[in-house]
């Protein structure tokens, strides 16, 4: 059977895009912003993605398209550990990710139906009040609206890849961008908006950390979903006459332009509030509704808010999901709808389940530096599992396959000609992954 390939550039295009804006631009970048002090992670973070980030996602491009298999099958040998690595990483995301749409879902529901007013100036105790009663101790509404979360996701992920995915995101990506630019555009109008563009964008050399670092080589593995086999996956559906340069490129400066337009959604209306940006993970569910409050139309500007993070968080799971699925399909030839129904369970009863309860009976368990279940699988995956796969994915593709194998997938049989491809292969080989090794060692050590 001859391997489904996506309709167009664009529909490839928008599809990675989706893949890479979900929580980790609208929801991780700018707590991580916040937390490391604004504008030296911003550059830090941009110059990652120019120099880690695009020349990763030509990597795994090559492995998806010239195996045209799935994550696993796409590795020779023994190098299929790689592909399973990556599939752990997927799981553990999705253990957590799936619990964050709950939570998006309970706030919008709360906004619309007049359970969480913000039409006038709330407190930072309303919103922690609320926060505190319904996420941290309220495991059963995030069981429900994290169930929801995961039927939508189903009914998509049942029509295909092509049918489903390529579909859902074509309407999707639209309606995310409108959402973004609204919201933008309302924010950056607030008085004393500027402060919080000056935070965000000015660096401060003085917060430049081991940390911050392994901060963002984690956030940029995460945001283009790298390492955990969505770019190997989604480019094995990929036609051989599609130019990978091109696409790549594309894919790292729209995921960076939405991130940090993330930014401008947050910042501006935090500063105008007189409100801390340091608030970690809670930022855009405690701290961020209290800057609304103090908007004209604020509840429902908020529900836009949250709005555009649903979306974003759904075409970023689709593929995730589909990276498992289509192992489970090709490889051990299960049939379509029991790979996704033995997907969807599994992750919902070992990694949803479990971060559910934390915000409950296993509250009180911690697990790594202090860290409970919900963080742990976000620090593991993020921070450990993503950074190592992707590096392997270089050593394979630099030691493993040949220059001339991957040179010629990469200039689609020499139609692409260009000084630029060895040395992009020379970079990988050996330079990319001595930049991963010290900064995530650092990291650790730190």
């Amino acid at each position: 059977m001859q391997r489904q390939t996506w309709s167009n550039t664009l529909t490839y295009i928008l599809t990675v895009a989706g893949a890479t804006i979900g929580f980790g631009a609208t929801w991780r970048f700018p707590y991580l912003v916040g937390e490391n002090g604004g504008g030296a992670y911003v550059l830090a973070f941009c110059l990652a993605m120019i120099f880690i980030g695009i020349p990763v996602i030509l990597v795994e491009n090559i492995i998806g398209r010239k195996a045209m298999k799935n994550s696993v099958d796409a590795f020779k040998g023994k190098w299929q550990s790689v592909g399973y690595m990556g599939l752990l990483g997927s799981f553990g995301i999705m253990a957590y990710y799936m619990v964050l749409g709950g939570f998006v879902l309970v706030y919008i529901f709360s906004l619309l139906f007049g359970d969480f007013d913000l039409s006038s100036a709330v407190s930072k105790e309303y919103t922690q009040t609320f926060y505190t009663q319904n996420i941290l101790f309220n495991p059963l509404g995030i069981g429900i609206f994290t169930t929801i979360f995961v039927v939508i996701n189903w009914v998509i992920l049942r029509r295909g890849i092509i049918d489903g995915i390529e579909k859902a995101v074509k309407f999707l990506m639209p309606m995310l961008f409108i959402c973004l630019i609204l919201v933008v555009g309302r924010n950056l109008s607030l008085e004393g908006a500027m402060e919080g563009v000056k935070f965000y964008l000015l660096p401060d050399f003085s917060k430049l950390s081991p940390k911050l670092f392994i901060d963002v080589l984690g956030q940029v593995f995460f945001a283009l979903s790298l390492g955990f086999g969505v770019m190997i996956t989604l480019s094995s559906h990929l036609s051989k006459k599609e130019n990978m340069i091109k696409t790549a490129i594309y894919t790292g400066v729209l995921n960076t332009l939405i991130a940090v337009l993330a930014g401008f959604m947050i910042f501006p209306a935090l500063f105008s509030a007189n409100l801390a940006p340091d608030k970690g993970p809670s930022l855009v569910f405690e701290t961020l509704p209290i800057a609304f409050s103090y908007i004209h139309f604020g509840t429902l500007i908020c529900a836009l808010f949250f709005f555009l993070l649903l979306i974003a968080a759904l075409t970023t799971s689709l593929p995730i999901y589909q990276v498992i699925i289509s192992v489970l399909e090709e490889k051990f030839k299960l049939k379509k709808k029991v790979a996704i129904n033995l997907t969807l369970g599994v992750i919902f009863v070992l990694g949803n389940l479990p971060c559910i309860l934390t915000y409950g009976p296993l509250s009180d368990v911690i697990l790594i530096k202090g860290k409970n279940i919900f963080d742990t699988f976000d620090f593991i995956s993020g921070n450990v599992l993503f950074v190592l796969t992707a590096f392997l994915c270089c050593i394979y593709v630099g030691w493993v396959l040949k220059k001339e194998v991957c040179l010629k997938e990469l200039s689609n049989e020499g139609a692409l000609k260009s000084v630029w491809l060895s040395v992009w292969f020379y970079y990988v080989k050996f330079v990319v992954p001595l930049i991963i090794l010290v900064i995530f060692y650092f990291g650790m050590v730190s």
